[in-house]
């Protein structure tokens, strides 16, 4: 299987079918996969080999994931880029990706002009939606490329996507999935979720293609199913596409669904076409998880995993939040449910043991969803994966039914509202402003984001410095998402007798009597 063979299976099975919706845009099977072919042609013609990296720089947008499909039937490897990110980290993703091909909107033009210099080895910069200067225009090119199927040879091995992922110096690291781990974690989200013979999914992707809708949309695609796109997560939005296109699936991050429940009238909509609301990628509150399931029906289902092992460590389904006729127990509803069938997890100790179910020890998975390394850095591979298990940096346990549970984290990645923020890379900006001498940066617990992201920071005697001034900071070089969301200041911060700061002590006052409860 390659990536790709999703897509045309849903093709063999309804060509004329509605494959992407989007506002007044409309895409059959049939017309998606000619724009596909002809894009896959075009850059095969422009002497782009197999497994080069191509990224796609755009919002939720069916041109810009029809470039996605394209790059797989060409068989390179997608670089996914988040467009809410600051400029700069995207410019460092393309260029330590060696990213040859962008395709880009033209809102983000003056971005990728301002980077260009930055980033030699692009060499096809091709904007999707219309003219920009230095770019190819995209459907003048793909109008002169043949619509016919290119005949590609991709191996299960094949790199097929270059996904950044947050590392120990706080820049991306990147993280080489294969046509064999993402077709794996397909067929493990494809034995979870079943459907009626006669019946075709309907998928709305909400949350951003550049992250896990993307993914998710492969396992609709396969069935024959339908794609519904929303620019943005807005709740109207999104509350009126679940009800005028009757979809079936869907997935957020608990930030977004949190928003829902607090809207006026949430209860009365229609969510009776739901059969599964995916949620994940973040910490989800028990309290929230049960008003979810009261407002949306047993519909939830929650999925676990990381870059490395993409969307398929371990899943909670839909009936599984539920015994003896109420709710599961809390300690149930907290976990990350069950391994899937195609994903081995165990629990390891410092020595790289499996230690007995109920121990706490480090969450290690192998299989076939497991990635192929991290790019051009064999180093940390061999530290991440070690005797084929891949160690995740979690910390947690397998209780007597089963269930994994997630107990503390061993690395400083804090997950706010879906996305990780690295904190070594927020404290980097903070500590170059001339007022600060030291700073932590922690995740604590938020209704909304799950985490949120909050800087403990010593000044320099004499020197001052507001909490606005340094959150403005942050925003300006990382983008909103990784800036903090308040500041506290500390005469002096913790520090170890070598005087390293102690952000364990920094974090525990904040995560007193709450569970860390990581989803």
């Amino acid at each position: 299987m390659a990536v790709i063979d999703f897509f045309d299976r849903g093709f063999r099975i309804a060509p004329d079918g509605d494959y992407l919706l989007c506002g007044e845009q409309r895409y059959t099977y049939r017309q998606a996969r000619e724009v596909t072919c002809r894009i896959a042609n075009g850059l095969i013609a422009a002497g782009c080999a197999r497994e080069a990296k191509a990224a796609v720089w755009a919002t939720n947008d069916p041109l810009a994931w029809l470039c996605t499909l394209a790059i797989w039937r060409a068989g390179l490897a997608w670089v996914p880029v988040n467009y809410r990110n600051a400029s700069e980290e995207n410019g460092y993703i393309l260029a330590a990706f060696d990213c040859e091909v962008l395709f880009f909107q033209s809102a983000f033009a003056e971005q990728i002009a301002a980077l260009k210099p930055a980033l030699p080895k692009v060499r096809h910069y091709i904007c999707i939606d219309g003219e920009a200067p230095g770019a190819i225009e995209m459907q003048v090119w793909m109008a002169a490329q043949s619509a016919a199927a290119p005949q590609v040879e991709t191996a299960m091995e094949d790199v097929c996507a270059l996904m950044p992922t947050g590392g120990t110096t706080g820049r991306p690291k990147g993280v080489m999935n294969t046509h064999r781990s993402i077709s794996t974690m397909v067929a493990n989200w494809l034995s979870v979720m079943s459907y009626p013979a006669n019946q075709r999914p309907v998928n709305l992707a909400a949350a951003p293609l550049t992250h896990t809708a993307g993914l998710f949309s492969l396992m609709a695609a396969a069935r024959g199913g339908t794609l519904v796109i929303i620019p943005r997560p807005e709740p109207a939005l999104l509350l009126d596409a679940i009800e005028r296109h009757r979809i079936t699936e869907l997935f957020l991050p608990p930030t977004v669904i949190y928003m829902l429940l607090d809207l006026p009238g949430i209860e009365q909509r229609d969510y009776s076409s739901l059969r599964y609301f995916l949620y994940g990628a973040a910490p989800m509150s028990v309290d929230k998880l049960k008003r979810a399931l009261r407002t949306f029906g047993p519909v939830m289902i929650q999925g676990f995993g990381q870059s490395e092992a993409p969307a398929g460590v371990a899943c909670l389904e839909p009936a599984e939040h539920f015994r003896d006729g109420g709710f599961a127990p809390d300690s149930t509803l907290a976990s990350c449910g069950r391994p899937f069938a195609l994903t081995q997890v165990s629990i390891q100790n410092e020595g790289n043991e499996i230690v007995p179910d109920g121990e706490v020890g480090e969450i290690c998975v192998r299989g076939d969803i497991l990635m192929k390394g991290y790019y051009k850095d064999a180093a940390r591979t061999a530290e991440t994966v070690v005797n084929g298990w891949l160690h995740m940096g979690d910390v947690g346990f397998i209780d007597p039914d089963g269930y994994l549970h997630i107990t503390d984290r061993k690395k400083d990645m804090i997950i706010s509202g879906g996305f990780n923020v690295f904190s070594a890379e927020v404290e980097g900006v903070l500590n170059g402003h001339p007022a600060v001498q030291d700073c932590a940066v922690v995740g604590v617990p938020d209704e909304k984001w799950g985490e949120a992201v909050k800087a403990v920071v010593e000044l320099n005697p004499g020197m001052s410095a507001s909490a606005a001034e340094l959150i403005a900071l942050c925003k300006e070089k990382l983008g909103s998402v990784k800036a903090p969301k308040s500041v506290d200041f500390v005469d002096k911060l913790p520090r170890s007798p070598v005087g390293k700061v102690l952000k364990r002590s920094v974090r525990e006052p904040f995560w007193s009597g709450k569970e860390r409860q990581i989803n």
